[in-house]
């Protein structure tokens, strides 16, 4: 089966399945088993094996999954065998607190440009990073040859910063900003808003 035909829903639980078994890796486990997998994430034992079974064949029944060859496939499958350069456009508190986060290279990525259109924060420094003008975003991301951006915006703001992350030629959006953003459809696009989350939680409060 080709990369393109298999469905997105089974794309996104991959990095769930990555994540506990590189916990296993530095508990120092060397096997597991789809059942294993299964309790640990609230999936059940066959979708697992259903899901691993569309990239190929990664272990034998009764003996389970080598844990450390399967996460080297995984990261194959997800292209995290490398480091993905990443913009972080809005240097607001969103956009401070992902350029000091630690916690992307471990899983693929690194902060690699800021851009923001505030005079005020142009030219001033966000740990080892400096912010740069959004009006040269086209240009920077095209040189570093970056193809992943965060945006942090306004609302306002984020599609003209689409648009722009677009021309520079990123296939990757993460957008945190609170509406919807077109893109191309080779543009993969994902959402991030805690306060929708928030308010669907609140739902269920007593």
């Amino acid at each position: 089966m080709s990369k393109v035909e298999i469905p997105d829903i089974v794309i996104g639980r991959l990095p769930l399945y990555l994540r506990a078994l590189q916990r296993m890796v530095q508990e120092g486990r060397l096997v597991t088993s789809s059942q294993e997998l299964g309790e640990i994430l609230g999936i059940s034992a066959a979708q697992i094996r259903k899901d691993l079974s569309q990239f190929g064949e990664f272990g034998k029944q009764g003996t389970g999954y080598n844990i450390e060859y399967l996460v080297d496939q995984l990261k194959k499958i997800l292209k995290l065998d490398r480091v993905w350069d990443m913009a972080v456009i809005g240097a607001g508190d969103v956009g401070h607190a992902l350029a000091r986060y630690h916690g992307f290279r471990d899983r693929g990525f690194q902060v690699a440009l800021i851009f923001d259109s505030d005079p005020e924060k142009i030219g001033s420094m966000i740990g080892d990073f400096v912010i740069q003008d959004v009006t040269n975003m086209v240009t920077s991301i095209r040189e570093a040859g970056v193809k992943v951006a965060m945006v942090t915006t306004p609302a306002a703001y984020a599609q003209d910063v689409t648009d722009k992350l677009v021309e520079a030629g990123v296939k990757a959006i993460l957008n945190y900003a609170p509406i919807r953003i077109n893109a191309p459809a080779n543009v993969r696009v994902q959402y991030i808003d805690p306060a929708t989350h928030l308010q669907r939680m609140s739902y269920y409060l007593g």
